[in-house]
């Protein structure tokens, strides 16, 4: 498997040997790690649709956001090594089953050459449903390039405009560079989400750009729609979320400044300023996550997984293999 000698799939550029046994700073070798494998509905509509999306969640991460949901897997190391051929394996096994609408590689950048191999292994057993890469934005675009005839839909994350609060979260600075950039060349390759152009229930190609709202950090928010607004215009596919919860207790982070603010959920008046903005600036194609259909503390807390279970999420259907 190539590319993991002095590796420089994502952004970090750490050039460590990761075939020496080594992680990089996305905590990994370069042999394939993934916690989690199964139906997942717990998506966007056009990507979970009825029969789940799914889903593959890679051990490790190149962002490693202090706020993490995912922290079990992304920050602790959580999950088991898989051959790429036990993979497909279990891909094959939901397509037959559930007829699930899509292969959703979670976080994958670091494992990006093992993706590839999936992927041709999957065609060569004619398993030919869409190819999705759930990224956090954070992506290099030689990275992106190599992936590009094997993906066909991209749902990457836009976290940050304010350069000052990746830095604090997600100790990278170069962000929201990094990011628009990357979003551009995902643009580029496959345009926007289908769904939204066809007027269909499930999506098949394109790109849809996620955007979580965090507390005490409206202008953020603002800032993130109106960049998308004037890189891409009224028609960039964006969802909206306000499903950040505090799956840890905060007060400081590495560099010792106060991040408190992360230990509340967002307020109805944080929500309603971002969700006013996108309004007003005329975004044609959103999906909303409103605060108000989490009535109770399960309702927001079937988000949070537990990869330590068979199914991580709560909200999941019972279904799986």
């Amino acid at each position: 498997m190539n590319n993991y000698n002095e590796c420089h799939l994502c952004p970090r550029n750490c050039k460590v040997d990761r075939t020496k046994g080594k992680s990089g700073f996305c905590g990994e070798s370069d042999k394939l790690k993934i916690s989690s494998i199964g139906p997942h509905f717990g998506e966007e509509p056009p990507i979970s649709g009825t029969n789940g999306s799914g889903t593959i969640f890679f051990t490790g991460c190149s962002l490693k956001c202090i706020f993490c949901q995912n922290y079990q897997i992304s920050m602790d190391g959580m999950g088991r090594i898989w051959e790429v051929s036990e993979v497909v394996n279990e891909i094959e096994k939901m397509y037959y089953a559930y007829k699930v609408h899509n292969v959703n590689f979670v976080t994958p950048d670091h494992f990006f050459p093992h993706t590839i191999e999936i992927v041709k292994l999957l065609r060569k057993r004619k398993i030919d449903i869409p190819i999705l890469y759930n990224t956090s934005g954070y992506q290099k675009l030689s990275s992106l390039k190599k992936i590009e005839d094997y993906t066909d839909m991209y749902m990457p994350d836009f976290k940050y405009s304010d350069k000052n609060l990746s830095k604090k979260l997600s100790n990278c600075d170069d962000y929201p560079e990094i990011t628009i950039e990357a979003i551009s060349e995902m643009v580029k390759q496959k345009g926007f989400l289908d769904s939204f152009e066809n007027n269909t229930n499930i999506a098949k190609k394109g790109v849809l750009v996620r955007h979580l709202i965090l507390p005490d950090n409206v202008k953020n928010s603002i800032d993130v729609l109106t960049t998308l607004f004037l890189e891409f215009g009224k028609n960039i596919p964006i969802s909206l979320m306000s499903q950040y919860y505090p799956a840890q207790r905060f007060r400081v982070n590495s560099e010792n400044e106060d991040i408190s603010f992360l230990n509340r959920r967002i307020t109805s008046d944080e929500f309603k300023q971002v969700y006013e903005h996108a309004l007003s600036l005329g975004l044609k194609n959103m999906l909303v996550q409103f605060p108000y259909n989490f009535k109770t503390q399960s309702d927001i807390t079937d988000f949070v997984p537990d990869f330590r279970k068979k199914k991580p999420f709560k909200g999941n259907k019972d279904i799986g293999i």
